[in-house]
């Protein structure tokens, strides 16, 4: 058997200043995702509902009815001003929440990833006749979000008060 040759320190060097720059590709390429992802025009109160989520799994909504998009939508048991400011504290509380939007029944939140910037927005319908908030949370680039939307609607249920996070036994409105 022949001894192999030891590979020349030039050739490692080389590979390396390869992958660092396809390493930095990556990261522009992400980078510019990021920056150049427009608000879906999907946002906001549609006939007085929130838009339903799309068939990728990187979104979740209080109205959607499939187990891979369906939350639970919070409790209204206070004056829809007292809901909000709830609302407004408990997203406070998460890292890079922006409040976009805020208006009668409505809140719109956008949150960033740490590392890309990638924007996640968070929407909020008080539904005074239902007695519920609905939630819509979805990521506007990508197709899955690996369950973060779920986990950041769940820390905002963390942050509010116990009756407005309470299961609802009924189902959701559409």
């Amino acid at each position: 058997m022949k001894p192999t040759a030891p590979v020349p320190a030039s050739l490692g060097r080389r590979l390396g200043l390869r992958l660092a720059h396809a390493a930095a590709v990556v990261i522009v390429l992400f980078a510019v995702l990021s920056f150049t992802a427009k608000p879906p025009e999907t946002l906001g109160l549609h006939m007085g509902r929130l838009a339903p989520c799309p068939a990728t799994p990187n979104c979740v909504s209080s109205t959607a009815t499939d187990p891979q998009h369906a939350i639970a939508p919070f409790v209204l048991d206070r004056s829809p001003g007292a809901a909000k400011e709830e609302l407004r504290r408990a997203a406070a509380k998460l890292p890079r929440a922006t409040l976009i939007t805020d208006r009668e029944n409505y809140l719109h939140f956008e949150f960033r990833s740490l590392v890309f910037r990638f924007v996640d927005d968070v929407e909020f319908h008080v539904d005074e006749t239902a007695k519920l908030i609905h939630v819509r949370s979805a990521s506007r680039v990508g197709h899955s979000d690996l369950g973060v939307n779920r986990r950041r609607v769940e820390a905002i249920r963390a942050h509010l008060p116990a009756t407005m996070r309470a299961p609802v036994s009924a189902p959701a409105t559409p």
